[in-house]
């Protein structure tokens, strides 16, 4: 059996279908600004329903619309792609602490002090769904999808000239004259 995550259009009709057993007024686009974050798990949909729903209630809002439900998601640390804190928290560990990867699940683990289970299954199928990452036989590594959602440069080993095994290391002297190094 094979499951996949559900499409923006389900979850809009998910959350539309929430807002009414929950009896909450919500405009077409603030259920689709719902769903779009929603991380194409229904569950979560409902979860960030609930969470809205409490938000506009405090803020007197009548009719969830698509700006009470961004500045509630923002509120609550879910960006437009539907990353919350502990998807950013594992995207700029992997591109400050190891320089995009590869790093492995068990350094990851400990470098974010969760448990391996919690990103193998939580973290991980919607980043790598998204675009965010990679799984190679040495790691994990960001995607330069990852890096501009961070705000952040490609790695830095990807900007350094590297050394191969045969080249002949020449330091450039300040008066543009090859030096030996």
């Amino acid at each position: 059996m094979r499951l996949n995550f559900y499409t923006h259009a389900e979850l809009e009709l998910i959350v539309t279908r929430g807002a009414g057993v929950l009896k909450v007024a919500i405009s077409p686009d603030g259920a689709a600004e719902i769903a779009r974050r929603s991380r194409g798990t229904p569950r979560i949909a409902g979860r960030l329903l609930r969470r809205v729903r409490d938000f506009a209630a405090v803020a007197g809002a009548k009719v969830v619309t698509t700006e009470v439900a961004d500045r509630a998601l923002k509120q609550l640390e879910v960006d437009g792609e539907g990353l919350d804190a502990l998807d950013h928290r594992y995207l700029s560990c992997i591109a400050r602490n190891y320089e995009g990867g590869p790093v492995g699940i068990e350094t990851l683990s400990a470098a974010l002090s969760e448990p391996r289970d919690a990103l193998e299954e939580i973290v991980e199928p919607f980043l790598l769904q998204q675009g965010f990452i990679g799984r190679t036989p040495r790691g994990r590594v960001l995607t330069l999808r990852a890096y501009k959602h961070l705000g952040l440069s490609g790695p830095a080993r990807a900007a350094t000239p590297q050394i191969g095994l045969f080249d002949d290391p020449v330091d450039e002297a300040p008066d543009g004259k090859a030096g030996t190094g």
